[in-house]
This record gives structure tokens, C-alpha cells and sequence, in this order.
């Protein structure tokens, strides 16, 4: 389960350079900001844990190489400075290459200052539903374009999230396609 901070509490974390040292100070614990500024506190994943999130990674990673390189690819360890306020490290994520080549250098070392425009959040045992559908909703009305958020404990399913349109919910056992925005990418959970 997430400790969430007020923003009152953590002022000193208002830039990224606090946060940063922050995060470099508390290296047992992942931090994330949301969008009102409290700090959202995690705790690291389990060898199960991250052993789920190689998969997704790595087929997505796999296809971008396959496909020339049409953006790059993140682990969970980048954050993105959301145009909505919010500091999100999702699990996995890609950003156009187009998109990405605009940032600059100092951009691209620090939290690039964009939503990525796909993203993949995988629910734990320790995560709070109703935090990741905010979550994942937030991405979308910062921009995101694609979203997946699987859950292969609570539900067993695969909720999609596009920029436009309600939500939708598959078995977590379907073939998921990347549609337009990741062009051939097709990913089928596998335990």
C-alpha cells in the first residue's frame, strides 16, 4: 500500500532537485508526487514483483527495437513531470521518438516534462485499486494516448485507457494491441 503525504508536510520537495535528493537520501523506497504536490510513498517491489514487470517491459522494449526505433522505452525508475502537476513513474512506458528528440538534453537527464504516450501500470498486492484508476485516468487527461493497467491478482484483467472514450475491460488472458499508437505491438500476459 502507498503512504500518501500531504504537500503541506513536504514543502522542501517543490523542485526537482529537492526531490531528487530526497529520493537519493530514501533509496528503499520509490516516490512519486501527485498531481495536488503530496509526495506518494511506495515501498520496492518483491522478486515476484519484478519479475511481472520484465515482461511487459521487455515485449515492449523487444517490439520499439523490432519496429526501428520509433520512441524509447522506460522502466519503472523514470518519472515524468505530468502537464497536470502529478510526478508518475509507471511501470513501463514509451515515448515517440519525435516527441522525445524535442526534449532537450537536460530534459531527457532529468523527469522529462511530458506524459509519455504509453504507459503500463501492473496492480500488486500492496496497491490500492482505486489509487492506480486514478492514476490511470490521470494519465489520459495529461495526454497519454495508450494505457494498460493489468492485474494479475485482484481481477485478472486488462483495463485499457485511450485518450478518447470510456475505459475498457478485458481478461487479462487476451491479446492486447498497441492500436495506432504502437503500430504491430501486440502483448499477451504470461505468468
Amino acid at each position: 500500500m502507498a503512504v500518501v503525504v500531504s504537500p503541506q508536510t513536504l514543502k522542501i520537495l517543490d523542485d526537482e532537485a529537492e526531490f531528487v535528493a530526497f529520493c537519493e537520501a530514501h533509496p528503499e523506497w520509490r516516490f512519486e508526487r501527485d498531481p495536488a504536490g503530496a509526495l506518494v510513498i511506495m515501498p520496492p517491489v518483491g522478486m515476484e514483483g519484478g519479475r511481472r514487470e520484465v515482461g511487459p517491459l521487455a515485449a515492449l522494449y523487444a517490439w520499439n527495437k523490432q519496429a526501428g526505433s520509433l520512441g524509447v522505452v522506460v522502466s519503472s525508475q523514470t518519472v515524468f513531470r505530468l502537464p497536470g502537476g502529478g510526478w508518475r513513474s509507471p511501470d513501463a512506458a514509451w515515448v515517440a521518438r519525435p516527441r522525445a528528440e524535442a526534449l532537450s538534453a537536460e530534459q531527457r537527464r532529468g523527469f522529462p516534462p511530458i506524459a509519455p504516450d504509453f504507459v503500463i501500470e501492473i496492480q500488486s498486492p500492496s496497491d490500492r485499486r482505486s489509487d492506480l484508476l486514478a492514476k490511470m485516468e490521470e494519465y489520459t487527461r495529461c495526454g497519454v494516448r495508450l494505457a494498460w493497467l493489468l492485474d494479475p491478482e485482484q481481477t485478472q484483467t486488462a483495463r485499457i485507457y485511450r485518450s478518447a472514450g470510456p475505459a475498457e475491460e478485458l481478461p487479462l488472458t487476451q491479446t492486447l494491441s498497441g492500436e495506432d499508437v504502437l503500430p504491430g505491438f501486440v502483448y499477451r500476459w504470461e505468468e
